[in-house]
């Protein structure tokens, strides 16, 4: 039997990527960006923190380097972690760290000493402004960039005293702008991520609405295949054969069908036999020229909704083929039906793609092919594809749940 796992890899590349949102991806490398920015200017202040440690009280210098260095690492490491809550809970500590640090100097300090180096702590405010917009809301994270920029200005100017004299206003003012360029880019990008997740979802649940709407367009048909199929042959039957016993069972077959309609419900399984008829039904009606192989079938069944959601992910995995592959391509469906287990693999020899490269607001792989299978208890779906090489395959595979 073909499953998944079966397929060669032909160096291919899969559309089964990570499940989080894009605000939830962009927000692991914030923190990790802002992570490493602290380890590097903890490896480059280190000695300034040390040499000026004579400007405050002993108990400053090591208590703010722990405070503001290992709340702004934690961030890095809470980016590992399944939920993002951890990233924006890190963020929002290391941020009141740094300013808590700041505001904290001027109690440690030494009132009568001056240095012209100023204070480290003064070298990246902006920082911990990244921290804040990855972490906060944008007022609180512009907030808290203003009161610690003022903080570390004045103290530098102060204490430089009259060795330095420098303007404090445009000090100020440089400093805010400059950081504030990166807290607004980073909360601009984020809000982005979240509208295009929310676009995202939007444009899943009308693919879904337009999926029931399929659906409703399924049963019409199937109401007129029991009409032509089942009661037309039923009365034929009938009027060629008479009563024998073939004819006695299949219009009894036929009645139970017409009775699951009058009561507004519809079959709940399928025997192979019909599940390889909807399959087979579902690939020639897109592509007369398919070639449908069935690899093995057993006598079982299987639930309706089941055949019925692969079908549909056959049906459009057999119309991107047609629209993209190319003209010449040929298509293969291989069909492999066991107990408590299906599989279908179509291949094509067309020009392949590259599925990282599909636009996110392109619905036929995402929703109509992986998530239908996917909302299936036990159904999943891979599509491989190699631009170079040529040729793509859809894998669908169901078992079912334990």
């Amino acid at each position: 039997m073909t499953t998944i796992d079966d397929i060669p890899s032909r160096k291919l590349r899969s559309t089964t990527h990570d499940d989080n949102t894009s605000s939830e991806r962009l927000l692991r490398t914030v923190a990790r960006f802002v992570a490493a920015g602290y380890l590097i200017y903890f490896a480059i202040l280190l000695p300034d923190f040390l040499r000026t440690a004579y400007v405050t009280e002993s108990w400053w210098t090591p208590t703010a380097m722990i405070a503001v260095f290992g709340t702004g690492l934690s961030m890095g490491f809470a980016s590992l972690a399944a939920d993002t809550k951890w990233i924006r809970v890190t963020g929002a500590v290391a941020t009141f760290a740094f300013l808590a640090a700041a505001l904290s100097w001027w109690l440690a300090w030494d009132t009568s000493v001056v240095d012209t180096n100023g204070m480290p702590l003064a070298s990246f405010p902006g920082l911990a402004g990244l921290a804040a917009a990855a972490s906060l809301p944008s007022w609180l994270a512009f907030a808290q960039l203003t009161v610690t920029v003022v903080s570390v200005q004045l103290s530098i100017n102060i204490l430089r005293g009259p060795l330095l004299d420098g303007p404090l206003l445009a000090d100020i003012t440089f400093a805010l702008m400059f950081c504030s360029i990166f807290v607004a880019a980073t909360l601009g990008v984020i809000r982005t991520a979240r509208i295009l997740d929310s676009t995202r979802d939007t444009t899943h649940r009308q693919a879904a609405t337009e999926a029931a709407v399929s659906a409703r367009a399924v049963e019409r048909e199937r109401f007129d295949a029991l009409i032509h199929d089942g009661v037309l042959s039923s009365l034929l039957a009938v009027a060629r054969l008479g009563r024998t016993e073939g004819v006695i069972r299949q219009t009894e077959h036929t009645l139970a069908q017409l009775d699951s309609l009058r009561n507004h419900s519809s079959a709940t399984t399928f025997d192979v036999d019909e599940a390889l008829a909807r399959l087979r039904s579902a690939a020639t009606n897109v592509d007369e020229e398919i070639e449908i192989a069935v690899e093995s079938r057993t006598d079982a069944l299987y639930p309706a909704e089941v055949i019925r959601t692969a079908s549909a992910a056959l049906a459009e995995a057999v119309r991107n083929s047609v629209t993209h592959a190319g003209s010449d391509a040929t298509r293969v469906a291989t069909l492999s039906l066991r107990k408590d287990d299906i599989s279908i693999v179509l291949s094509d020899d067309g020009s392949g793609f590259d599925p990282a490269s599909v636009a996110p607001h392109r619905m036929g792989i995402a929703v109509s092919i992986v998530g239908r299978m996917r909302s299936l208890p036990g159904g999943s779906a891979r599509v491989d594809s190699d631009k170079n090489d040529g040729g793509t395959t859809v894998a669908l595979h169901w078992s079912a749940p334990s």
